[in-house]
């Protein structure tokens, strides 16, 4: 399938966890792939833009030399390349919220550890060299760094290097093969990226109308909509109360002087303890509703 000048391009990761991230993303904005689970490019239906389905850590490369306009990738993956790039031309322009993983030091469970001045001259395997070398650098420990493309967690066992820095989601794989992790290096997750270099003007309006639907979807993610009624004694505690919330809509009732109906946008996750709060604070007939879609 030849690049189409006229439609964006927007670049995934083809399997895994994170596809699946992505395409929920995606459809999320409205957007209606093909299915493309067996293909390298899938065409948006009612969107000009096309997807492509790479290797996770080719995403920031193509973004970076505009071949796709966007792309979604784990933080780690990007911050390797940005280490490892001349001209990183790529910029974070949302922050995901998923796939939060760390990139953690560990060592076998009967390694003593006493800190990072423990790793002076010592093998550590990673698949992130970069950013375990600047984490070095940040200790002001000198060690050496041995890079694995996969089944990193095996390296001690093998006598590759006494020590690996991967990936920890639970901590399970290091715990099926009798290490433990001993130092955060670094915190990751998804995020979208964009390209740096010149757009058309066309496909920067694309663009844009993609971003503002995607942060849409963000900011509803967790968002809920609260409708409930007050006096106008009691409304002061209540919006102190309401998790997140911009200034809430405030409507008299009819017939009933002095007491008023809240609107309310809670950008934050509301609890059954708020909604007793808020009865508490003298809310009633409280509701509370999903957010669909909402554009800002």
């Amino acid at each position: 399938m030849l690049i189409d000048e006229d439609r964006l391009h927007i670049a995934i990761q083809k399997n895994g966890r994170l596809s699946d991230i992505s395409r929920d993303l995606l459809k999320g904005a409205g957007l209606r792939l093909q299915n493309g689970r067996n293909a390298l490019t899938a065409r948006v239906e009612n969107f000009a833009a096309d997807i492509m389905f790479v290797r996770d850590d080719d995403i920031p490369t193509f973004v970076a030399d505009g071949v796709c306009e966007f792309g979604i990738v784990g933080g780690n993956v990007l911050e390797e390349f940005r280490l490892s790039s001349r001209e990183p031309a790529v910029e974070i322009v949302a922050e995901l919220g998923t796939a939060r993983c760390s990139l953690k030091l560990a060592a076998p469970e009967a390694t003593a550890w006493t800190g990072p001045q423990g790793l002076a001259g010592q093998r550590i395997a990673t698949s992130y060299p970069r950013i375990v070398e600047r984490w070095l650098a940040e200790q002001g420990v000198e060690a050496s760094v041995v890079k694995m493309n996969g089944a990193v967690e095996l390296a001690p066992r093998l006598k590759i290097a006494p020590y690996i820095c991967d990936l920890v989601s639970t901590g399970a794989t290091l715990e099926a093969n009798g290490l433990r992790a001993v130092a955060d290096v670094f915190d990751s997750e998804a995020v979208l990226i964009r390209t740096t270099r010149p757009v058309p003007a066309q496909r920067h309006a694309l663009g844009e109308a993609l971003l503002s639907r995607i942060q849409g979807v963000l900011e509803t993610k967790d968002a809920k909509y609260i409708l409930l009624n007050a006096s106008s004694e009691s409304l002061p505690a209540i919006t102190r109360i309401l998790p997140g919330a911009d200034a809430p809509t405030i409507i008299p009732l009819h017939g009933r002087p002095g007491h008023f109906a809240v609107h309310a946008v809670a950008r934050e996750s509301v609890f059954w303890e708020t909604l007793e709060q808020l009865k508490g604070a003298g809310a009633s007939a409280i509701l509370v509703l999903p957010i669909e879609k909402m554009m800002l």
